[in-house]
């Protein structure tokens, strides 16, 4: 019997599975998304990046900085807090409310300034009860979602690395090694360009960093006239000869406006991130104030 037919049928369907499941379906779900609008303020995100920052990518791809950093802050869930914002007139109220899920919560805690964080760490139900509470008391409360997780505990994010992200950015290295830190928000961390070339060439400002340095995207040369404004402000024993200096070349302007340019913290549908408002400037505030603000990575509940 000739099984010829069977065994092409067998490994056509085998092919086409595969390639369904590992070209197709990405495809379907990636590969026509639109930029999207961010939560509450509606604006466009992302944009494209700036003509020097997308070179720069270019240079990120050829040194290989994918290999030892990431580009994906991962989250592990959200919590819920209380932020109350207004006490009202009834703090005793106020204070008997709150003291129904925080036994050892007392007149004096109010005077803190405000907005106070009440509750941490539960579930919105129950952060959502408490504010409803509070407002029957005369008080005002927001309920705030804090996503949480190792990466978010870093700092290297304020919520989940999505697909929206990499919207503009061709080829897409996520990466998958974190012998660096992740670098999907460093440009909010870090935003100083200076500070990436100065990094660039000596890594080892930062203590215990593995990282090589990239001195081959700088070049030493004689002081003309006078000092160039790029150039590195360099001491001891890295600072050059007398009558030069160390100037980045364009491949490493590029590079350090690429990092700074990556900034996923912007609040979307699918990865909520409410930042704070800025505070109101007074003239009247005293000098070095300080407000209790919401946990780093708070974020208010979108409205849909």
């Amino acid at each position: 019997m000739n099984y010829g037919p069977l065994i092409f049928l067998a490994a056509f369907f085998a092919l086409a599975g595969s390639w369904f499941g590992f070209v197709l379906t990405p495809q379907i779900q990636v590969g026509q998304l639109q930029q999207t609008n961010t939560v509450p303020d509606g604006v466009t995100y992302p944009l494209a990046r700036p003509g020097l920052a997308r070179e720069g990518l270019d240079v990120y791809r050829a040194n290989g900085c994918a290999a030892c950093h990431s580009q994906q802050v991962r989250q592990t869930g959200t919590e819920a807090e209380v932020l109350l914002t207004e006490i009202g007139t009834n703090s005793a109220a106020v204070v008997k409310t709150i003291a129904t899920v925080k036994t050892n919560f007392s007149d004096a805690d109010l005077n803190a300034s405000l907005p106070l964080t009440v509750l941490r760490g539960e579930d919105k139900p129950k952060s959502d009860a408490l504010a409803k509470a509070l407002g029957g008391a005369g008080a005002k409360a927001e309920v705030w979602i804090v996503p949480v997780g190792p990466d978010i505990a870093r700092g290297w994010g304020k919520r989940r690395s999505v697909a929206e992200d990499f919207l503009y950015d061709s080829p897409v290295m996520p990466g998958s090694q974190r012998i660096g830190p992740d670098l999907a928000n460093v440009g909010s961390r870090l935003p100083d360009a200076n500070w990436h070339l100065l990094h660039l060439y000596n890594p080892k400002i930062v203590a215990g960093s593995p990282m090589p340095p990239y001195r081959f995207l700088f070049e030493k040369r004689r002081i003309e006239r006078a000092p160039s404004p790029d150039a590195l402000q360099l001491t001891g024993d890295l600072a050059p000869v007398k009558d030069y200096e160390i100037v980045p070349k364009p491949a490493a302007r590029a590079l350090a406006a690429y990092l700074t340019s990556l900034h996923a913290n912007a609040p979307l549908f699918n990865a909520p991130l409410t930042l704070p408002a800025p505070a109101p400037q007074s003239t009247n505030a005293p000098a070095g104030g300080t407000t209790n603000a919401p946990a780093a990575g708070a974020t208010n509940t979108p409205a849909k």
